[in-house]
């Protein structure tokens, strides 16, 4: 692996004499790797890094870099230049936020077209056109795909494709439901006696779905549906933070108990399930009588996240241990979940009530050791919580 940075870049004057002198295949003519970090003195002579057995390229606009748009010609030129016959991986860094990725999409996705049947990732916060896409798609190796750009047009006369085997997609930068959206549409068209859809390698091989970026997704039935049919995920993450709009405050969560105990049945392999950062606006639908089929039907799950409201949290713990809709649930095992991260919830209680609740939350979770919050009362159950265990 060769990285080329700003910290141990050779001089202009080395540069020089490394393209004057260069041998013939290049200086590193067996080079697999290259981590790219873009200057505006290496950059002239980038492509003497470049070799045709590049099997991994990463590419990072440094955080410090104070780039200069009249070099962005030239960048895009470089980029189109980089060979791709043995091209296994792109990366894209994006660290820094005002790179204007949008130049770039030509020159990327010329590359992505020439990618030939071993490529398997692509992870960018470049936009590609409608026929890269479509190449990837078509891949049959392509396994992780981080994209933000919404879904091609497609219509009924480009269909049936075949998605290829994923294994990990991260959908960003106001994407995701037109992807998800998508996903339920291949899915909805295809007749119930037909064996194979658009779907069938990705529903089974998918094991890493993170959603990320703005605008803020509403996080609803219709939002979670579609996610619900790739039954092998291990590992989901929805990066959402409710924002302010017009000074005020908006919870974006919109899940009441049905939804995450549908979404709990159909996920029964997760070991992680973020679904947001949770508010201090205390105004879900979701209490935690969510959280008991979670815990009994992800069994092996390790981290979570979700919104609960907790205005009436007392009453909600005593009424999952009396009512008799939770009898069979409360005899099942349960998963080992040791953190439950609630951020910003807001939580008021009493001390006969933090009892409750810490007994409520070890039913729920045995294996449970810290609840990891902004307020001081969260830190008041945790204790309670490992005192009750520890009797």
């Amino acid at each position: 692996m060769l990285t080329v940075d700003e910290w141990h870049a050779p001089g202009e004057s080395t540069f020089n004499k490394l393209r004057l002198n260069s041998p013939p295949g290049g200086w590193f003519p067996a080079l697999e790797d290259l981590s790219w970090h873009i200057t505006e003195s290496n950059l002239p002579y980038a492509d003497l890094f470049f070799s045709p057995h590049l099997k991994m390229v990463f590419i990072l606009a440094s955080p410090s870099w104070d780039f200069s748009p009249e070099i962005l010609p030239t960048l895009a030129s470089t980029i189109s230049a980089l060979p791709t016959s043995s091209l296994r991986k792109i990366m894209v860094g994006a660290d820094l936020l005002t790179m204007p990725w949008e130049y770039f999409k030509d020159s990327l996705s010329s590359v992505v077209l020439r990618c030939g049947p071993s490529f398997r990732d692509y992870c960018s916060p470049v936009p590609l056109s409608d026929a890269a896409v479509n190449h990837l798609i078509h891949l049959p190796r392509f396994c992780s795909w981080r994209i933000h750009n919404p879904p091609p047009n497609y219509s009924a006369a480009s269909l049936p494709f075949i998605f290829p085997p994923l294994k990990e997609l991260t959908l960003g930068e106001g994407a995701a439901r037109g992807w998800l959206s998508l996903f339920k549409r291949l899915e909805d068209g295809v007749p119930t006696t037909q064996d194979v859809t658009p779907l069938s390698k990705v529903k089974e091989s998918l094991k890493t779905l993170n959603i990320r970026g703005f605008p803020v997704p509403v996080v609803d039935a219709s939002f979670v549906f579609p996610i619900q049919r790739f039954r092998n995920l291990v590992h989901l993450e929805i990066e959402l933070y409710c924002y302010d709009e017009d000074d005020e405050s908006q919870c974006t969560f919109k899940l009441n108990n049905d939804n995450v105990t549908e979404l709990a049945m159909a996920l029964t392999r997760l070991e992680s399930l973020l679904l947001g950062r949770a508010c201090p606006e205390n105004t879900c639908s979701t209490t935690v009588s969510c959280l008991l089929p979670i815990s009994v039907h992800c069994v092996k799950l390790q981290r979570l996240e979700v919104h609960f409201n907790t205005t009436n949290i007392v009453d909600d713990f005593e009424n999952i241990s009396e009512d008799p809709r939770f009898q069979q649930s409360r005899s099942l095992p349960r998963c080992p979940l040791t953190c439950l991260e609630v951020f910003r919830i807001p939580l008021s209680l009493d001390g006969p009530g933090i009892e409750t609740v810490a007994k409520g939350m070890i039913d729920i979770f045995p294996s449970l050791e810290w609840c990891d919050g902004r307020e001081e009362v969260w830190d008041e159950l945790f204790e309670k919580i490992i005192d009750l265990q520890e009797e």
